[in-house]
């Protein structure tokens, strides 16, 4: 059973996510948070496998509890809600720990298996959109996080536990292929590309894939096409 918790400051849309989740016999919800304050008091009480939050609320916004959550530490893992699929405030919600992705008009379907994905530490947004969002991030980074120079004399001792294979899937990763496009291209068994990319985020700290892209981004093994 997946747990949820849900973080919206509009009644109408917590009631409609609630029972999109509760028809479900996977997914519970544990509670509802008006803000973000009560977005980390409820996750800290209640620690939830996922939360559904909203960027924009009254007071303590979604990025900033997301920041708290994560740096919590716990098992719990942030799903963004944003208005547009390219809405500014996602690139702070990656950098604040989020799992991913959903645009608040999504399907009911794309909802529950975004839910089920993030709760597995998967990625959330199909490969294409993958590449769109983190294309359009890495120009958020700061200017000196990756230059060719740093690159060349000081390599990121992040990537430094990685073999040359694991670094290569996570160049792959980063690009946005999924399992199942990196085996076929790489001559891989799909259960070696999933073993791999367990290792990969062991040994890097990421908590889940979408964590591993900004990294192979955030260290220059991706740059935007």
């Amino acid at each position: 059973m997946t747990t949820v918790l849900i973080a919206d400051d509009q009644p109408l849309q917590r009631f409609g996510f609630r029972m999109l989740l509760e028809s479900q016999d996977d997914l519970s919800v544990l509670g509802e948070a008006a803000n973000g304050s009560e977005a980390v008091h409820m996750t800290a009480e209640l620690r939830p496998d996922v939360v559904l939050m909203d960027v924009r609320m009254p007071g303590l916004d979604g990025i900033e509890a997301t920041r708290r959550i994560t740096a919590a530490g716990d098992r719990t893992r942030v799903l963004i809600l944003t208005t547009f699929d390219l809405d500014e405030y996602a690139y702070a919600g990656l950098r604040a720990g989020a799992s991913g992705f959903l645009v608040k008009d999504a399907q009911p379907e794309e909802l529950l298996s975004g839910v089920r994905a993030v709760a597995t530490g998967d990625a959330v947004v199909a490969p294409s959109l993958t590449r769109r969002l983190l294309d359009a991030y890495v120009h958020h980074l700061p200017p000196s996080s990756s230059t060719d120079d740093q690159q060349s004399t000081a390599p990121d001792a992040r990537l430094s536990p990685l073999t040359d294979r694991e670094r290569e899937i996570l160049t792959v990763v980063g690009r946005g292929w999924t399992n199942t496009e990196i085996a076929a291209r790489l001559h891989l068994a799909e259960s070696t590309v999933k073993t791999h990319v367990g290792r990969i985020l062991a040994k890097t700290g990421s908590r889940d894939r979408i964590q591993a892209v900004i990294l192979a981004y955030d260290t220059g093994l991706v740059t935007p096409s």
